[in-house]
């Protein structure tokens, strides 16, 4: 995620602000009363000098919508900093998925490799585009993945504070 996120801030033209290693927890877990908070404790713990808290994690089965808004009630209430939630659709991956034809020929995707309709309403996006992360076209994830744009204008605004 660390990368991708400074590849998103690059692109925007941001270069003051640096991204620490993510701080990973389950989905599972960090959607549970209290655990959101703890983490956001531990991560602010653990990384001395941050700006933000950016939250991102997969939607599954949930709304992203209701969810992020929900967790992004939770997260304003515990940290002192400003956070940023964003729920891709289903799975990460399907950002990618969304710009696969920009990864033609790269790390055994096909010359023809074409996204679907709706690549955030793939299931498994992430077994369609295994140990892919080459040059993606994030122009391409953007306008094909919704939640990729809400993604990239959250690490925007954060470039703006």
């Amino acid at each position: 995620m660390g990368v991708l996120m400074r590849r998103v801030l690059h692109d925007l033209g941001v270069f003051d602000l640096a991204v620490a290693r993510p701080f990973r927890v389950k989905r599972q877990r960090v959607v549970r009363d209290g655990e959101l908070e703890r983490s956001i404790i531990q991560a602010e713990r653990s990384r001395a000098g941050a700006s933000s808290v950016f939250v991102v994690l997969d939607a599954d089965q949930d709304c992203p919508a209701d969810l992020a808004s929900h967790l992004l009630e939770r997260a304003r209430a515990q940290a002192d900093l400003p956070v940023r939630v964003v729920f891709p659709k289903v799975e990460i991956e399907a950002w990618i998925l969304g710009a696969i034809d920009s990864l033609r020929g790269v790390r055994g995707i096909r010359p023809d490799a074409q996204p679907p309709p709706d690549p955030e309403a793939v299931r498994d996006a992430k077994g369609a585009i295994t140990r892919l992360m080459g040059a993606v076209d994030l122009d391409l994830a953007k306008a094909r993945s919704p939640s990729f744009a809400k993604f990239r204008r959250e690490l925007e605004s954060l470039g703006q504070v």
